[in-house]
């Protein structure tokens, strides 16, 4: 090691090291969220969920709390999102906006307002409360973590000579919140556990000891405050909590305020399984056959034949399926004097745990975060990218809802911005990590989500905009509401969301080059948000085909006259939108044989009118159409830049110009922001290759948020790294994990670029292994002192494809067959290949 160079120890064969569990750094540090003490905020617990079932594990020794959520648990019901007035105020907005009377056009917009969407709900609790005398925890016992690695909860703790361990998970293969209790001693093991929420419900224990809470949601958004039989409407739910007791210790009895007791066990195992009624965005809570009790109880019946450790064992087997395609390693490098963790290379599993005795050795998460903005420790990154990794996996698998503001996670029957899908940037974000970073089946619930958009945005496109195809505003709810919200029209009346989403479909397809998908599920939707795109494009200013009425997402602008106004024609985001669309639309009909229809004609003849993206005259990209005054330049929206990322229109290779533009934007608007503003900013510098702002954003994210003195639109991580607008939003933490993909790999189908926005001075050493890359890549690569080492392409499906790998300022031509992986050195030459089998 005195040469600084890397040492292989045990190396693995080739086949193995490009394995993303097969090496790992020296000392790195595993991959957990750990604490010395238990929860006091719930942005200190740790979350757990299975995609539709979620839990926020406080931790307690006295008393534990674990709150629960289910998925489908909202307010509201189905209901008709067209409005027969809105063609004569549409027509009266863009006779105002040719008259360039736009803050009269931005008043008048209020009239295409629809109806406030409805608001995501919680389940209730779980309380448990434990013997008397644990209440004397020695306090440098205490132990809490959240292990990525098995996605597991525990919490350990000694009272006198017994340690007792709580282990939480949330199993996808069995939709069951697991929890263990166990003390070292016989016998040790005594509490009560009941149910609790915060909507109307009732509680009841069966013949099975069993506790059974039964409630509905409110069929009205925020509140109503009423009882059951005034609000009959709202979707039902049920939770059923079973227990396992010791063989041979322990018993259990029923108390008469619906609670069970446990007394002298020496472990417990507990069962929480739960339903609603709700049957699809299309059925009315009212109409629904589904019994929740039911489902509950028969789900619970089929679980208590399984032990705790298949149990687990089924569930590890699901999540690290999932977990273990991509490894992160980073370090500083030689000269920044971390010894021999920047060095080596051991031919171990990646996540291993580290024994703990007590708390002494442990270094809590916040301290972590707290000593970030001095230490800037890599291990710190490693955990938060593959923290956003472990969110997506929990609250967003095959057949549940979409992970939503707060993926599944919410204490409130208020909470914040209704908790609800926004697609103006937030539920996008939500899912830009899931390609890159190898979790291309956590999309499935977002392309259940835009079918069904699509099927109540046609109504709405046809009667409210008298268009053919469909159409969806920036926020949405279960029920699939497509039309615009009631609020304020700077940030309501904006029709591109579906739009937005459609690009995702693509997306899916450049990176999997799955062809059934393409075929059978995106190209009808992207057709049909097309088909609307053409309607809604009118003629305008020069020969070009505008947008109108049109709002730059959430900002307002000063109008030549002076007035405060949003709503104008054409904004660059409008356009980026449209360009990315018309663009999949053709990729795709050539892949389909389908660029000789007359749709995908009408759209190759409408794609050259679009208003183009133009330059400001201080050099920065322009936001609207025109030039206006930007009343706030610090922004934190950066819909104008959609074109760099996550669009496709503006690239250093194809307009150098725009991409310097960009870069005085992200000048002029500065740092500040909330955590998914700060994250965006992160893809952005990485796609001008700027590694040195793209790091400064991630540096900016690292600081630490007191719960007692938030300040709005300030970011920053929670204990527990949640992300913080503040209050919590998730969109953030997955944009964290895309934007730190994307300062390592780029790509198009036929283009791929390594370390593009590398901070070679911060993370100077490091292997990243199992991206994903468009074109139907893996790539897995090891850099040292800032330069590639080595790296390993390779196609798993499909047949041989023709790539263009770049790596600073080198470019070479390469064809990959499927099945093989061609390792290549610094240099980008080819030093070995060998086959996947």
């Amino acid at each position: 090691m005195e040469d600084g160079s890397w040492v292989l120890v045990n190396r693995p064969t080739d086949r193995d090291l490009w394995n993303p569990t097969s090496t790992y750094l020296e000392d790195s540090k595993p991959l957990k969220i750990t604490s010395t003490g238990p929860a006091k905020y719930w942005t200190d617990a740790i979350p757990i969920g299975n995609g539709r079932l979620g839990a926020m594990v406080w931790g307690g020794v006295s008393s534990e709390l674990i709150q629960l959520n289910e998925d489908t648990l909202w307010t509201g019901t189905p209901i008709d999102y067209t409005n027969p007035d809105a063609p004569e105020a549409l027509a009266d907005v863009r006779n105002l906006v040719d008259s360039g009377e736009f803050a009269e056009a931005s008043d008048a917009a209020a009239k295409l307002f629809g109806t406030n969407a409805n608001v995501y709900q919680l389940l209730g609790d779980i309380k448990l409360e434990f013997d008397g005398s644990l209440l004397m925890c020695a306090e440098e016992t205490y132990y809490r973590e959240l292990d990525l690695d098995t996605a597991t909860a525990r919490v350990k703790y000694f009272v006198g000579d017994v340690e007792f361990t709580r282990e939480h998970f949330a199993s996808y293969p069995d939709q069951v919140i697991v929890t263990k209790i166990t003390g070292s001693k016989e016998g040790s093991v005594s509490f009560t556990v009941s149910f609790d929420s915060k909507l109307d419900h009732h509680c009841y224990i069966t013949d099975e000891s069993e506790i059974v809470m039964e409630g509905r949601c409110p069929g009205k958004r925020i509140p109503p405050k009423v009882k059951v039989n005034d609000d009959p409407k709202g979707i039902l739910f049920a939770a059923v909590l079973g227990l396992q007791i010791s063989d041979g210790a322990g018993f259990m009895s029923v108390l008469d305020d619906g609670k069970l007791k446990v007394e002298g066990a020496n472990w417990v195992v507990l069962h929480l399984v739960a339903s609603s009624s709700f049957e699809g965005p299309f059925t009315k809570p009212s109409e629904s056959e589904k019994d929740p009790t039911s489902v509950s109880l028969r789900a619970l019946k089929s679980i208590k034949m399984q032990s705790y450790s298949e149990l687990y064992s089924r569930h590890l087997d699901d999540y690290q399926n999932l977990f273990h395609r991509v490894s992160l390693q980073l370090c500083k490098g030689f000269d920044r004097s971390v010894g021999d963790r920047s060095l080596e290379i051991k031919n171990l599993m990646p996540y291993g745990n580290k024994c703990v005795e007590g708390n002494k050795d442990v270094v809590p998460t916040v301290d972590r975060v707290r000593s970030f903005q001095s230490d800037e420790d890599p291990s710190l990154v490693e955990l938060l990218f593959q923290f956003g990794r472990y969110l997506l996996i929990s609250s967003s698998r095959p057949g549940t809802q979409v992970a939503n503001l707060q993926g599944v996670w919410n204490k409130d029957l208020e909470p914040k911005w209704d908790s609800a899908p926004h697609l103006n940037i937030n539920l996008e974000m939500n899912y830009w990590p899931s390609l890159p970073c190898n979790l291309s089946e956590c999309q499935e619930p977002l392309f259940e989500f835009i079918k069904s958009l699509s099927i109540n945005g046609s109504k709405t496109a046809q009667v409210n905009y008298k268009t053919s195809g469909w159409v969806v505003h920036h926020k949405s709810d279960i029920w699939a509401k497509p039309s615009a919200d009631k609020g304020d029209v700077v940030w309501a009346i904006w029709p591109m969301g579906g739009a937005w989403l459609c690009t995702h479909l693509w997306e899916h397809y450049s990176y999997t080059m799955d062809e059934d998908f393409l075929r059978n599920k995106a190209y009808p939707l992207l057709e049909g948000c097309a088909s609307f795109l053409l309607d809604w494009l009118i003629e305008g200013h020069g020969g070009y085909l505008e947008t109108n009425p049109s709002t730059s997402p959430e900002h307002m602008f000063v109008a030549p006259d002076g007035k405060p106004a949003s709503v104008s024609y054409s904004s660059t985001m409008d356009m980026a939108i449209i360009k990315d669309v018309f663009s999949a639309i053709i990729s795709a009909s050539e892949v389909l044989g389908r660029n000789e229809d007359a749709f995908v004609q009408k759209v190759q003849k409408a794609q050259p009118r679009l208003y183009p993206t133009k330059i400001a005259e201080e050099g920065s990209v322009m936001e609207w159409a025109q030039d206006f005054k930007d009343p706030e330049v610090h922004h934190r929206h950066l819909s104008h830049l959609f074109g760099l990322f996550p669009g496709h229109s503006i690239t250093i290779d194809k307009n150098p110009e725009l991409c310097e533009a960009a870069e005085n934007s992200l000048y002029k608007r500065g740092e500040d922001g909330p955590g998914w503003s700060t994250t965006w900013k992160i893809a952005l510098w990485a796609h001008l290759y700027n590694s040195e702002h793209s790091y400064r954003m991630v540096k900016r994210l690292i600081k630490l948020v007191d719960p007692d003195h938030e300040v709005a639109f300030e970011g920053g991580l929670y204990s527990n790294l949640f992300a913080a607008h503040p209050p919590f939003q998730i969109d953030a933490n997955f944009g964290f994990t895309a934007g730190v993909s994307e300062m390592l790999v780029q790509s198009s189908i036929r283009d791929l670029y390594l370390l593009p926005a590398l901070p070679r001075d911060k993370w100077g050493n490091g292997c990243v292994k199992g991206l994903k890359a468009r074109g139907g890549l893996t790539v897995s690569m090891c850099w040292k002192e800032g330069d590639l080492h080595e790296v390993g392409v390779w196609l798993k499906n499909g047949s041989s494809s023709l790539q263009r790998i770049h790596y600073r300022g080198t470019t070479v031509t390469v064809n990959l067959c499927c099945g093989k992986i061609y390792t290549y050195n610094a240099q980008l030459e080819c030093v070995k290949t060998f086959s996947l089998a």
